[in-house]
């Protein structure tokens, strides 16, 4: 076997040339480790979630409450000192709230002095928020039978209403409630019936699913339709997630593709409502946006996913890239251990963003003006820079990739500076990712294809809810009511 400087080049030049070409792969791979066990290991998220942090901030609040319960206990001043200070900044309780009235008056109506007749002067009132935990109710339906004396053929009743579940149990509300719970709270169903155990109702979870099915099957055309709204836009958010569906065949699950497409016109006072729909498909393909966003036509804010391009080949779609995926790609460098361009990288999107948090709320022609005065001088030095750093380092480093990315998508990435309607990333539709991920995460996997469609359908609903402020039950509730009921669709937009 021979030595191994017999297998090395005799030439310097050559031997340096690989050298350099040994050392640019030990640092990738290095890379490649540090990226694994921060993802392994460390935070996914670039700045701290609020959640988290409140997550934290509760078990110190709770320390300091029973802090100041030890402190009351002994010392009656500072009660009274807190109780006031709390009474002044706690506000009132919404107006809409029941109002159960508890009078505490005293036993003894006459003067403790000359036992006269005491009069009413006034009154302290005071308001306390009570709840009522959650309560099953029966509903008996009555519906008498008439008949005629004079001839016994005549029976007359009024006939039963519309039910969602025929012969079965639940209300609307009932089923509302079911869906609320499954898609909005993130609670399976199987947890939801051991809720439902701990009060005596014994609902199997193939009962409950067979409620979410029926349900999702009537909010279709609802779904459809806001689908339709949402393409009719100008512009609009696209983004994608994996949704785990469970493959009987083969004993295992498949990975399928839950699909967002987002408006939200609240940054630059836009009046279209915001609004979120998700469709399901079994693969990643680019066809999938194409088939799903067929008509649609303006500004589609995406992430660096490569079939948005062929759509934006293939259509009247401009494509607007997101900078936060371009950060992330620097930060990730960063995090990992001394990088100064990609610091010096994470420096520069800086500005950009607090540009963005100055104009923000203004109207879209202002957020023009000023992403020209500010922003794009910005942008104009941080292509060349990019340009200058990436002829000088490894072709083959992730700092390489993290250049080549934002230069591949340069046109992208810019085209905020000439629309003020355009965001600088696509957090619009991630925000609007992450109930996905919490329900993915309860519940690991959907049981079919089928069931990944009725979690898309009953999301959509549920989230566009939330965004407008409107409370979800309430509003399936009103919806499935309607749709049993018999409300056509030609009036699905009522």
């Amino acid at each position: 076997m021979p030595a191994a400087s017999d297998t090395l080049p005799d030439d310097p030049a050559t031997l340096k040339a690989m050298l350099v070409a040994e050392r640019a792969r030990a640092e990738r791979l290095e890379q490649i480790i540090k990226e694994l066990q921060r993802h392994r290991f460390g935070r996914r998220a670039e700045t701290l979630p609020e959640d988290q942090l409140l997550l934290g901030l509760e078990d110190v609040e709770q320390v300091a409450a029973s802090g100041e319960a030890e402190t009351d206990a002994t010392a009656p001043a500072e009660r009274a000192a807190r109780a006031a200070k709390r009474r002044t900044n706690r506000g009132s309780l919404p107006s809409h709230l029941p109002r159960i009235e508890m009078v505490i008056d005293i036993d003894d109506h006459a003067c403790p002095c000359c036992r006269n007749a005491l009069h009413r002067i006034g009154e302290d009132v005071s308001e306390r928020l009570d709840v009522v935990p959650a309560q099953f109710r029966v509903l008996v339906v009555r519906r008498p039978k008439y008949a005629c004396r004079a001839c016994e053929n005549a029976v007359v009743q009024a006939e039963a209403p519309a039910r969602l579940i025929e012969g079965g149990l639940p209300t609307e509300a009932t089923v509302a409630h079911v869906l609320v719970a499954k898609y909005a709270d993130h609670l399976p169903l199987y947890r939801q019936a051991q809720i439902y155990a701990r009060q005596g109702i014994t609902l199997d979870r193939s009962t409950l699913a067979d409620w979410v099915g029926r349900a999702a099957f009537l909010l279709r055309p609802v779904h459809d339709r806001l689908l339709a709204k949402l393409k009719a836009s100008p512009k609009l958010f696209a983004d994608e997630t994996t949704a785990p569906v469970l493959d009987p065949g083969r004993g295992r699950t498949k990975t399928g593709q839950l699909w967002a497409y987002a408006r939200d016109d609240r940054p630059w006072g836009g009046t279209d409502p915001p609004g979120v729909a998700y469709v399901y498909a079994p693969d990643r393909k680019a066809e999938r946006p194409i088939t799903h966003l067929a008509g649609f036509r303006g500004v589609l804010q995406v992430d660096g996913y490569g079939g948005y391009r062929v759509l934006a080949e293939r259509s009247a779609v401009h494509l607007a890239f997101c900078w936060a995926h371009v950060r992330r790609r620097f930060y990730e460098l960063a995090a990992a251990g001394a990088a100064p361009i990609a610091s010096e990288a994470l420096d520069r999107i800086a500005r950009l963003y607090a540009v963005e948090a100055e104009i923000r709320g203004c109207s879209a022609e202002e957020r023009r003006a000023l992403r020209q005065e500010k922003s794009r001088p910005i942008v104009a030095d941080i292509e060349p820079w990019l340009r200058e750093k990436l002829a000088l380092i490894s072709q083959k480093t992730k700092l390489a990739e993290a250049i080549r990315y934002a230069l591949s998508r340069w046109d992208g990435l810019t085209r905020f500076l000439d629309d003020g309607r355009i965001e600088i990333d696509s957090n619009v539709v991630e925000r609007s990712i992450r109930p996905i991920a919490l329900s993915r995460k309860n519940a690991l996997f959907a049981g079919s294809d089928g069931g990944a469609e009725h979690w898309a359908v009953v999301a959509s609903l549920i989230e566009t809810c939330k965004l407008i402020g409107v409370d979800p039950q309430s509003y399936l509730t009103d919806v499935i009511t309607r749709i049993v009921d018999g409300h056509p669709n030609s009036r699905i937009d009522d």
